[in-house]
């Protein structure tokens, strides 16, 4: 999981990563890891330039199949949505420090 954040960090995409369903495009990205008889899934998005924020990571116990479970999805999209708006205040702060908040 960690070489596919890190590709992100410099531009790329793992092979592996695939867009988690539910989020509109390929901006929230899921890679799925097995290990030892277990299942893990890290959750990130490269949606907010210049940032990779890592939403979630966690081990899949569900029995249930491939799908994954809605109350991993609810933290997920909780998650992005402090992401989002931690990005927009810090942008909004680095722009004032530029400058660029200025009214003309």
């Amino acid at each position: 999981m960690g070489f596919a954040v890190r590709m992100a960090q410099k531009g790329g995409k793992h092979i592996d990563a695939k867009p988690l369903k539910g989020f509109g495009g390929a901006g929230v990205l899921e890679i799925i890891e097995d290990f030892d008889g277990n299942t893990y899934r890290g959750v990130y998005t490269i949606k907010m330039k210049g940032v990779i924020y890592v939403l979630h990571a966690f081990q899949k116990k569900s029995k249930s199949g491939i799908k994954t479970p809605e109350f991993e999805i609810r933290k997920i999209q909780q998650r992005l949505k402090v992401a989002e708006q931690a990005y927009a205040n810090r942008k909004k702060e680095n722009d004032e420090k530029q400058g660029k908040g200025r009214k003309k």
